[in-house]
């Protein structure tokens, strides 16, 4: 999969089916998280982790006079564990992390259809 073209974009997650549902479901969400004037903030980092597990899809939108770019911040919010930007549209950022009980994008990972198998084998219900 090719990198993004421009390298202020680097902190997107990769183009894929994925990628393409939630710019989709995050197309009508109004944003739950604003930057204002002191920019990114570690009590923002707090609301916007919070905010991601309570809606696993957020949009951050950032005030005009926030001392960051766009693309300062999508790096900052890429670099926290799981979070990945799924969009950068203007001044709104498209901010996605995986649910660790309720996945509603992702598909729960599936276990393997020859464990059960496994287990009835050594348990001799062949």
């Amino acid at each position: 999969m090719p990198a993004p073209q421009s390298p202020r974009k680097k902190s997107l997650m990769p183009s894929g089916e994925l990628r393409r549902r939630l710019r989709a479901a995050g197309h009508g969400l109004a944003p739950v998280v604003q930057i204002g004037k002191q920019g990114a903030t570690a009590a923002l980092a707090k609301q916007v982790a919070r905010a991601l597990y309570d809606h696993e899809l957020i949009k951050v939108k950032l005030g005009s006079e926030c001392p960051q770019t766009r693309f300062e911040l999508a790096e900052r919010f890429a670099a926290e564990p799981g979070v990945k930007v799924a969009q950068i549209l203007g001044r709104t950022l498209l901010l996605y992390r995986r649910h660790p009980k309720q996945p509603r994008f992702e598909k729960p990972t599936e276990p393997d259809p020859n464990s059960a198998e496994r287990t009835a084998r050594l348990r001799g219900k062949s």
